[in-house]
C-alpha cells in the first residue's frame, strides 16, 4: 500500500498546476484537464467523520452560511488530524473546481489541506486552504486565490479527506460531475433473549472476601447470591494482576489481593451467570516507561515513546490476552510450550498451568480508550485503537509471531470492543475504515474486522450528552436520546459489519441527587423506585432498539454520599440484599428472560410483544417520568386466561393477578412502572425446549469443531453427524449441568466434505451444516 502525503506548499502547488502526470505516477488517478462542468457535487455533511475528539461535526461547513465560523469544539486531544468522507458504493465524483469562503482569522502556520484517497490508498492532496484573505471566495491554489478551476480533473476516490488543526473556510463547495451511489444493505435484524439486557459491572471482590482472614482469596456464597440478581458480569480485570512482572502470568492466586480467579470464573459459570472479561490499566513496568508526571494506570497500553499506529507497539497487550485465553477459553489444543505460568509460590497456593478451562467466552480490549479527560496518554484516535485490537485480535493476522493475539489462543473468543465514551458512531466508522485499509477483506466480501461486538457506554441524562458534559441530572431513558444513539451503532453495525452483536456495557443512576446522573423522586415514589423503574426501562429499550447485551454500572456503591456520577450507582446494598432495581430485574429475569423482543404495537403507552417458542407476552410502560398513568386495551383472544405481573420491592416475584379475556381485549392499567402481560401456562416456566441460541464454529472446521448454546434445560445434548447419504456416522453427547454449553466435536477421523450435524435435547431438535476441510 503506498501513501502518498504532500506537505510542503511548493509540492503542492505543483499539483495544482502543470505539473508533468508522468512524473507523479497518477495518471490511473487524475486525467488531463477539460473544461469545468457547472454542476455542483452534493456533500452530505453528516456522513464526514472526524478522527479526534471533537464536540459537533462538519456540518457548518455545508450549511450555505458564509459569515459563521465552523467550530467542531475545544479541548482536542489531538492538534492536527482528519476528517473523512467515505463514498457509497456507485458513488463517482469528477471533481473540476473548488472553493472554499475566507471568512475571519488567518491559519498560515496550520492550513487546511483536501485529499482524495483512491482505491489504491493513494493519498492524492487537491486543494488548501491558509485563511489569508477576508470574506471572500478562494480557489484551491493559496499561490492563485481567485482561480479555483484545477488544471487537472480529479477523480477515483475512495475518500475525500480534510487534514486540519481546527481551522476550516466557512463553507467548502466542490463543482464537477456526480454520480450518485446507494446505501450498503442492512444485514438482518437479530433477536435476543431479554435476560441478555440484565448484567452487571464487578470486580472481584463482588465474588470474594476481601477481608477474610485466609491469605487466598475464596467465593462467598452471601455474595454469588447477590450477584444471581442479574445474568452476567463485566468482570473489571486490571493487568497487572496478571502479569505485574513483565512475562510471568498468574491467575490463582493473583500478583496483587491473592484472588482465584479459577474458582471464582467456576462458580459464576455453574451459578449461569456469564463473564465479560474486560481486560483494562496498565502493569507498573509499562506505566514506568512514561515520564514521572505523565504516569497513570490508565494509559494506552503502549510503551511510552512507541508509534501508536502500527500494531507491533501492542505486542505486550497482545501476548497477556493471548495467555489469558490459553488458559480460560475452550481450546485444548494449544502448544504447551506456548503457555506460560510464574512458579510464584506463596502462602496463598502456587500457579499451575492450566489451558483450555472452557469459563470465558467473551474478552473486552481495555475500557474506554476514547477517554479524552486522561490526556494524550489516555487517550487513542480511532485508527490507534484499531491498530491495538488488530494485535490484540490475531496479532494483526498473525504477522506477530506465535503466542500473539487471543483469537491464535482460541479462535472461538468472541472480542469486545473496549466501550466507547463518545455517544456518536464515528470512532467506530474510522476503525472499519482502518481495517478495511490494514486488513482488507475476507473470502466472502467482508470488511476483515479484528472485533466480534461493537460496545458503547451510554448514561440517560437531561442533556442528551451521555458523558460529554452538560447534565444535571438522569432522565427516563426514552426521553434521554440514548435510544436513538443506540439505534445509530444497531444501524452501522447492519450496514458495515454483518449485523454483529452490539452492547451496551455502561448504563446506570445515581442515587446522590448531587450527580449530574441522578434519578429523581417523581410524584410518591422515591429515588430508589425511580431508579428501579428508569434501571428496567432501559433494559426495555435497548431489547426494543436491538442491543444483544446490557451491563450495568455497578453492583454496589462507591461512596453514596460523594455527589461525584458513577459514586452511587449501585444495585445492591452493602449487606448484599438487593436495591429495589436490583429486584425489578431479577423478578424480570425469572419472568421474561428466556423470550426475545418481537415488535412495538403501540407507542404511548408503549406496548411490546414478546415472543418464544410461537407465546406471546407483552410489556406494558408510559415513557415518561411526570408520574403519567392510563389504560390499554390489549387485544386477547376471548376465553384466554393471562397473568398481569408488576414488579414489587423487596420480593423474589412480581405481582400477579389472573384475568381471562370476555370480550377479545382486557383492559391494562399502565404507569410508569412496567407491566407484563404473561400467557398464564407460560407465566414464570423456563423454557427448555429452545436451541435457538445454537452456533458450531469455525465452519469450515479442520479436526475440531466447537458447539455453543445457551438455554434454560439442564437435559443433555446429544450430537449426530450424518454424512452427504444420509448414514450417521459420529454420536456424542453433552451433559449441561448450567445455562450455557461449550464443547468440542472430534472430526478428526472424517474426510473432507460436507456433514449435517443433528442436535437433540430433550424433545427440540435442530440440524446444521458443516463442513471439514484440512
Amino acid at each position: 500500500m503506498i501513501k502518498i502525503v504532500f506537505t510542503s506548499i511548493i509540492v503542492y502547488a505543483s499539483v495544482l498546476a502543470i505539473a508533468p502526470i508522468q512524473e507523479r505516477s497518477l495518471s490511473a488517478n487524475v486525467t488531463e484537464y477539460s473544461a469545468p462542468k457547472a454542476g455542483k457535487i452534493p456533500i452530505d455533511p453528516k456522513r464526514w467523520y472526524q478522527v479526534n475528539h471533537v464536540g459537533t461535526g462538519l456540518e457548518g461547513l455545508f450549511d450555505g452560511v458564509t459569515d459563521v465560523s465552523v467550530n467542531t469544539g475545544w479541548g482536542k486531544i489531538l492538534s492536527n488530524f482528519d476528517a473523512y468522507y467515505p463514498l457509497l458504493e456507485g458513488e463517482q465524483l469528477t471533481i473540476e473546481s473548488i472553493r472554499f469562503y475566507d471568512g475571519a482569522g488567518t491559519n498560515l502556520e496550520t492550513p487546511v489541506t483536501l485529499s482524495i484517497i483512491t482505491e489504491k490508498w493513494e493519498r492524492i492532496p487537491i486543494g488548501r486552504f491558509i485563511g489569508d484573505k477576508y470574506q471572500a471566495w478562494v480557489g484551491p491554489d493559496p499561490t492563485q486565490p481567485n482561480e479555483f478551476t484545477l488544471k487537472t480533473s480529479i477523480k477515483n476516490a475512495r475518500y475525500l479527506v480534510l487534514n486540519s488543526s481546527g481551522d476550516y473556510p466557512t463553507e467548502m463547495e466542490l463543482y464537477g460531475t456526480y454520480q450518485a451511489g446507494k446505501e450498503p444493505a442492512l444485514a438482518a435484524r437479530r433477536s435476543y433473549p431479554f435476560r441478555h439486557t440484565l448484567g452487571i459491572n464487578g470486580f472481584e471482590w463482588y465474588a470474594q472476601d476481601p477481608d477474610a482472614p485466609s491469605p487466598l482469596r475464596v467465593v462467598e456464597d452471601s455474595r454469588i447470591n447477590a450477584l444471581k440478581s442479574f445474568s452476567s458480569m463485566r468482570h473489571y480485570m486490571d493487568w497487572d494482576k496478571l502479569e505485574a512482572e513483565q512475562g510471568s502470568y498468574t491467575y490463582n492466586p493473583t500478583f496483587s489481593g491473592s484472588w482465584t480467579y479459577d474458582g471464582m470464573y467456576e462458580r459464576l459459570q455453574k451459578e449461569g451467570i456469564e463473564v465479560l472479561a474486560c481486560l483494562q490499566t496498565l502493569p507498573k513496568w509499562m506505566e514506568n516507561t512514561y515520564p514521572a508526571d505523565g504516569r497513570d494506570y490508565s494509559n494506552i497500553p503502549a510503551r511510552y515513546g512507541s508509534d501508536l499506529s502500527l500494531p507491533s507497539s501492542y505486542i505486550e497487550h497482545a501476548r497477556v490476552g493471548f495467555q489469558y485465553m490459553a488458559r480460560y477459553g475452550f481450546n485444548k489444543n494449544i502448544d504447551p510450550s506456548l503457555v506460560k505460568v510464574s512458579p510464584i509460590v506463596t502462602s496463598a497456593g502456587v500457579n499451575v498451568l492450566k489451558i483450555g478451562l472452557g469459563l470465558i467466552r467473551y474478552i473486552e480490549c481495555n475500557n474506554e480508550p476514547d477517554k479524552f479527560w486522561k490526556g494524550r496518554n489516555g487517550y487513542q484516535s480511532a485508527r490507534e485503537y484499531a491498530a491495538n485490537l488488530s494485535a490484540f485480535y490475531d496479532g494483526h493476522k498473525n504477522t506477530m509471531g506465535p503466542g500473539v493475539g487471543v483469537k491464535n489462543a482460541d479462535p472461538s473468543v468472541t472480542v469486545v470492543i473496549g466501550g466507547m465514551s463518545a455517544s456518536t458512531t464515528d470512532y467506530v466508522r474510522a476503525m472499519i475504515d482502518w481495517c478495511k485499509e490494514f486488513r482488507g477483506y475476507r473470502p466472502d466480501g467482508s470488511i476483515n474486522l479484528c472485533w466480534d461486538v461493537i460496545n458503547q457506554h451510554l448514561y440517560a441524562n437531561d442533556a442528551k450528552s451521555s458523558q460529554s458534559g452538560g447534565a444535571t441530572r438522569g432522565a427516563a431513558p426514552e426521553l434521554a436520546g440514548v435510544g436513538e444513539q443506540a439505534a445509530e451503532f444497531v444501524k452501522l453495525a447492519r450496514q458495515y459489519a454483518g449485523g454483529m452483536p452490539v452492547w451496551i456495557t455502561e448504563a446506570g443512576y445515581d442515587v446522590n441527587q448531587g450527580s449530574p446522573f441522578h434519578a429523581i423522586p417523581i410524584g410518591e415514589k422515591s429515588v430508589l423506585e425511580t431508579q428501579a423503574d428508569w434501571t428496567l426501562r432501559t433494559s426495555l429499550l435497548y431489547s426494543r432498539i436491538g442491543i444483544d447485551r446490557v451491563f450495568f454500572f455497578q453492583a454496589y456503591d462507591d461512596n453514596l454520599l460523594n455527589p461525584t456520577q458513577f459514586s452511587s450507582m449501585g444495585l445492591l446494598n452493602a449487606n448484599k440484599s438487593r436495591k429495589p432495581a436490583a429486584d425489578y430485574l431479577y423478578q424480570a429475569k425469572n419472568l421474561l428472560g428466556d423470550y426475545q423482543y418481537k415488535e412495538t404495537l403501540n407507542k404511548d403507552p408503549l406496548v411490546d410483544r414478546y415472543e418464544q417458542d410461537g407465546q406471546s407476552a407483552y410489556v406494558l410502560l408510559i415513557p415518561d417520568e411526570r408520574g403519567r398513568t392510563g389504560t390499554y386495551n390489549l387485544p386477547v383472544n376471548k376465553g384466554d386466561t393471562v397473568q398481569i405481573c408488576t414488579p414489587a420491592v423487596g420480593r423474589d416475584e412480581m405481582t400477579k393477578t389472573t384475568q381471562v379475556s370476555q370480550t377479545g381485549t382486557i383492559t391494562i392499567n399502565v404507569s410508569e412502572t412496567p407491566v407484563f402481560v404473561m400467557p398464564f401456562s407460560k407465566a414464570g416456566e423456563v423454557k427448555n425446549n429452545d436451541l435457538s441460541s445454537l452456533q458450531i464454529f469455525p465452519n469450515p472446521a479442520a479436526d475440531y469443531a466447537e458447539l455453543a448454546m445457551e438455554n434454560g434445560a439442564n437435559e443433555a445434548v446429544d450430537v449426530t453427524v450424518y454424512g452427504s447419504s444420509g448414514r450417521r456416522l459420529k454420536q456424542v453427547s453433552f451433559a449441561k449441568p448450567v445455562r450455557q454449553l461449550r464443547a468440542q466435536i472430534d472430526l478428526g477421523s472424517l474426510p473432507n466434505g460436507i456433514y449435517m450435524l443433528e442436535v437433540r435435547q430433550g424433545q427440540a431438535r435442530l440440524v446444521k451444516k458443516i463442513i471439514r476441510a484440512r
